[in-house]
Parts: structure tokens; C-alpha cells; sequence
């Protein structure tokens, strides 16, 4: 098989990495809405932002979003285990690797010749993601179902506190995304492969 040909990103992952990228749209833009019905912070986003028109419509984006990203993302997880992928794509990450591949970043010498495999930026980028969907999962389920879940709420310094950690874990999904955008653009052959395998 040519290199022309190799399949780099199975359908099974380009399926399940589109979707994510529609819920979690959903998500926020829906939870932006939900934020302005009773913000924790000096500020509220521009109603032409957002989604759901109102606070129960926001709920209802926000619900249906959240079950998709939960069944998907869990999808993701298992069929990555089943198949090796997670190990191979992922491991080995070292410090040492992370700090290269950074300062390479800063220079504008990262390099990304081979598609079939991730630079030690992306690999942390990636895991980062998944801790923080997990993260955002937990805080979430912390708000929703405070009273069936209170261990989970006073894990996370409860109710007001859940608020403020499904926030920041919001916000760092999306300054790690905007980094990723921004790499894409840099490199935009990476596009290819998540769209047609190859």
C-alpha cells in the first residue's frame, strides 16, 4: 500500500471527531446561554452568540448536546482501546519531547511531515482534551444533579464551586481548540486526512 493510499484516520475516528466537534459547538454556544440566566463572573455573552433563544431552550440544546458527547466520546474511547490506537498514538510522551516540540513552536521550526503520526504537542494536546471533556462531564453532572450526586458536588467544592470549574474546564477546552485551529492552519494538509482517511 502507497503512502498515497494509507489510510491515516480510520472512519470510525473521523466520525466520531465531527461529531464531537458538533456537540461541543452546541455545548457552548447553549451554555453561554445558560451562564447569562445567573452569571458567576462580572460578565455575559452577546445574546447573538448563544443558543436557545431563552434559558429553557438553552437547557434543552444543552441536554440533547451533552448525551451525544457523552455516547460518542465513549465510543471514541473504547474503539480506540479495542484497536491499539490510544497506545500507539499517544505513547511514548516525555517532558523531554513536550519542551522540544515547544520551543520548536516558538521558532516556527515545528515540523509535521509525517500525517500517520502525532508531534509530542498534539499528543498533550489531545489527552488534555479528553481529561477536560471528563472534567467538564463531572462539574456538569455536579450542577445538573446536585442533590442525586453530592459526593461529586463536594468533590468539586460544591454547587457554586461546580459552576466555576465547568467554567474554566469550558474555557480551557477552548483556548487548547483555538490553539489546535490555529495548527491546522499552520499546517493545513493535517485537514485532509480527518476529512477523506488519507
Amino acid at each position: 500500500m502507497t503512502s498515497s493510499t494509507a489510510v491515516i484516520h480510520p472512519l470510525w475516528l473521523r466520525l466520531t471527531h465531527w461529531i464531537n466537534v458538533l456537540a461541543t459547538v452546541l455545548l457552548v454556544l447553549s451554555g453561554w446561554r445558560i451562564y447569562n440566566a445567573s452569571p458567576i463572573f462580572p460578565f455575559s455573552f452577546p445574546d447573538a452568540i448563544t443558543l436557545g433563544g431563552w434559558l429553557g431552550g438553552a437547557l434543552l440544546w444543552h441536554f440533547f448536546a451533552m448525551y451525544v458527547l457523552i455516547a460518542n466520546g465513549l465510543l471514541y474511547l473504547v474503539l480506540n482501546f479495542l484497536t491499539g490506537r490510544f497506545r500507539r498514538k499517544f505513547f511514548p510522551l516525555s517532558l523531554k519531547a513536550i519542551w522540544a516540540d515547544f520551543r520548536a513552536a516558538l521558532t516556527l521550526r515545528l515540523q509535521h511531515s509525517d500525517l500517520s503520526s502525532y508531534n509530542a504537542l498534539q499528543k498533550l494536546a489531545y489527552l488534555f482534551m479528553i481529561v477536560d471533556l471528563l472534567l467538564l462531564v463531572l462539574s456538569g453532572l455536579a450542577i445538573w444533579k446536585s442533590v442525586q450526586f453530592p459526593l461529586l458536588r463536594e468533590l468539586m467544592g460544591g454547587y457554586d464551586m461546580a459552576r466555576v470549574v465547568h467554567f474554566l474546564a469550558m474555557s480551557a477546552l477552548l483556548a487548547v481548540l483555538a490553539v489546535h485551529l490555529m495548527m491546522v492552519a499552520w499546517f493545513p494538509k493535517t485537514l485532509l486526512p480527518m476529512i477523506r482517511g488519507r
